[in-house]
């Protein structure tokens, strides 16, 4: 049974949510939040496998909430759900520690299938998410924090591929692995990068300097 915690300033949003979670015979509604403070404390307290998290809400906003779920509850894994697309928020959400986004309009089945590949511990990333991501690289100065010692130059091409937004069996097409062995190149990285999940090896590509927003 994965768990989550819904939080949005809007009650009848959050009720919405709370329905369609807990009509998925795998998932449930342990609590639910109407701003970042009180999600924080739900999350301290009911300790979710997923938080679905609305980006503005009044007093502390959701990449604020995240950044201090992150920290407290590193095992419950946020996933943002905004109206907007994504814009500013992609770069600064992910640095907080969000493991993947969503419109708010996404399809009922949808939802419910990104909630339990973020449990599963992969990031959510779609294309557009990676364009934008690319875009801010772009546009921030120039800062290589992470190091890439001890990883190999075949973690590097898959580390490089997936900064990319490719999936495992795109990644299994491009380097001629099965996809066994692409999970475990995977599953290095993110041992070695101390990476919480997909979304987090992508900061760590770019923020390395292993791939640049120009493409390289």
């Amino acid at each position: 049974m994965i768990d989550v915690v819904v939080v949005d300033d809007q009650a009848l949003l959050r009720g919405s949510f709370r329905v369609l979670v807990d009509s998925a015979p795998d998932l449930r509604v342990v609590g639910e939040a109407g701003d970042g403070a009180q999600a924080v404390k739900v999350v301290t307290r009911t300790r979710p496998h997923v938080v679905l998290m609305d980006v503005r809400m009044p007093g502390m906003d959701g990449i604020a909430a995240t950044r201090e779920v992150s920290a407290s509850s590193p095992e419950s894994r946020v996933l943002i759900l905004t109206t907007f697309d994504l814009d500013e928020y992609v770069y600064a959400a992910l640095r907080a520690g969000a493991s993947g986004f969503l419109l708010k309009d996404t399809p009922p089945a949808e939802l419910l299938s990104a909630i339990r590949v973020v449990a599963e511990g992969d990031g959510l990333l779609s294309p557009s998410v990676t364009r934008r991501l690319i875009a801010e690289f772009a546009r921030l100065p120039e800062s290589r924090p992470v190091r890439l010692d001890g990883i190999t130059d075949r973690e590097r091409e898959v580390l490089a591929l997936i900064a990319r937004g490719l999936s495992n069996t795109e990644i299994t097409q491009t380097l001629h692995l099965s996809v066994g062995t692409v999970k475990t190149h995977i599953g290095r990285l993110l041992h070695k990068l101390q990476a919480r999940d997909r979304a987090q090896l992508v900061i760590a590509a770019y923020e390395s300097g292993l791939v640049s927003a120009g493409g390289s």
